[in-house]
């Protein structure tokens, strides 16, 4: 008889053990499935030892927390709501819009409550008790003038940094790299708001979302109109066939100057934001440091 028919029937009689343990055995998915599924069933669950392992924050704060959620949605508008969504993309955060609901209504009612305090320890009449819901409207509206503020220097920080992007993009693009390819080292290599973002849309990019929807995303998500420049010139290279090096170029050295006439502008600013300053806390104080000693020498000569 041949070797290799030998060879083939140990092979065959070796093979047929283990593919009966892998049909019937420990290792057949089905049986898997169903020790896992078992595992921890002998033992009976004790709910308040599960309870107690987790935290006080998430015991006592998080309930707290959807509890007043639901009353703090149901009282503020619709509209409201968008707006606080908006402004909280917009400042680069993943807060939940109903913490900022429960803490609008929170501080309201603490400074609101305060103001009472206050009108009823004192005694005085109707100023006093408008001064007190005056200090509740800011306890309510002091949120949103926060989250607005963080939006805006979120957004002028991406604005400052978008000439140094688009400049290290068309360096990386003319030195052979894909428009894509430099995206990605751009984000690797810079930091803040803008590398932040270019990430995400690689990332977007990277699980098979097109080109122009992964953009569209980005300006969706900001609110810049320089960085909807570049984008919209971005989208009509591709369309038309412009060389994205040259429209690159281009966009850095318009950004650039744009960055140069706001610094002007804040620049030609600050005179005019400096004279209320100047006149009622500086010239006093100069005028008292000055004309005082000469004042107080002249009345005592009179006298």
């Amino acid at each position: 008889m041949p070797i290799y028919v030998v060879v083939a029937a140990m092979a065959v009689a070796m093979s047929i053990p283990v593919l009966l343990f892998s049909l019937v055995g420990d290792r057949a998915p089905g049986r898997r499935v169903s020790r896992n599924l078992a595992a921890g069933l002998t033992q009976p669950g004790d709910l308040r030892a599960m309870v107690l392992s987790q935290s006080p924050v998430e015991r006592i704060l998080q309930p707290l927390m959807q509890s007043l959620a639901r009353p703090a949605r149901r009282l503020s508008p619709a509209g409201r709501v968008l707006v606080l969504e908006r402004r909280i993309e917009l400042a680069g955060e993943s807060w939940p819009v109903e913490r900022i609901l429960i803490l609008k209504l929170a501080l309201g009612g603490a400074m609101l409550a305060a103001g009472l305090f206050w009108v009823t320890l004192s005694g005085i009449g109707a100023v006093a008790l408008l001064a007190a819901f005056c200090a509740g409207l800011v306890g309510y509206l002091g949120p949103d003038a926060l989250l607005a503020h963080m939006a805006s220097a979120r957004q002028l920080r991406i604005s400052n940094q978008l000439p140094d992007t688009l400049d290290q993009l068309t360096i990386c693009v003319e030195a052979g790299l894909s428009f894509d390819a430099a995206l990605a080292r751009t984000s690797r290599s810079g930091s803040g708001p803008l590398a932040i973002e270019i990430s995400r849309m690689m990332q977007e990019l990277r699980v098979g979302v097109p080109r122009a929807d992964a953009l569209s995303n980005l300006l969706e998500r900001t609110d810049v109109p320089e960085l909807r420049q570049f984008v919209h010139a971005v989208v009509q290279a591709e369309t038309y066939g412009v060389p994205i090096s040259r429209v690159l170029r281009i966009q850095a050295t318009e950004q650039r100057e744009k960055r140069r006439f706001r610094a002007e502008e804040r620049a030609m600013k600050l005179p005019v934001k400096v004279i209320f300053p100047l006149v009622f806390c500086i010239l006093p104080t100069l005028f008292i440091v000055v004309i005082g000693p000469a004042a107080v020498k002249f009345s005592e000569g009179l006298k």
